[in-house]
């Protein structure tokens, strides 16, 4: 079984407005989004010859998701979450993808997980179920 991994970082702002402590305030981070694929070589021969996916196929399905929804973005009003958590954002951004991959049986690997990085020393992994 082969995992692959594609980072994309995106520059956005938001709040937790019930939360307890400054991140009830506005601000913003620097994040990362970490993309992972699970599944099997299929293609041996060709200029795709050896590879799980190519990482420009991964790039043309999350990074319009990226620009539209997260880059230089308010994350409370483009993800439509009151309380943009990390949590929230990395359980959002799967489905988001999910959905803008084409069906499972056509792309021969599964979306295992994302991962974001609110921070250099904080980030939540969400492994949801791709079937």
């Amino acid at each position: 079984m082969l995992t692959l991994r594609k980072t994309f970082r995106f520059e956005a702002a938001h709040r937790l407005p019930d939360h307890d402590g400054k991140c009830a305030r506005l601000h913003g981070h620097s994040w990362l989004l970490t993309v992972e694929v699970q599944g099997f070589v299929s293609q041996f021969q060709g200029p795709k010859a050896g590879m799980l996916v190519d990482y420009g196929e991964l790039k043309q399905y999350v990074q319009p998701i990226v620009d539209e929804y997260l880059d230089h973005h308010f994350l409370n009003e483009t993800l439509g979450i009151t309380s943009p958590t990390s949590e929230l954002v990395a359980m959002w951004v799967f489905e988001v993808i999910l959905t803008a991959l084409p069906p499972r049986r056509d792309r021969g690997y599964r979306l295992k997980a994302v991962e974001i990085d609110e921070t250099c020393t904080s980030s939540c992994r969400f492994e949801g179920v791709d079937e």
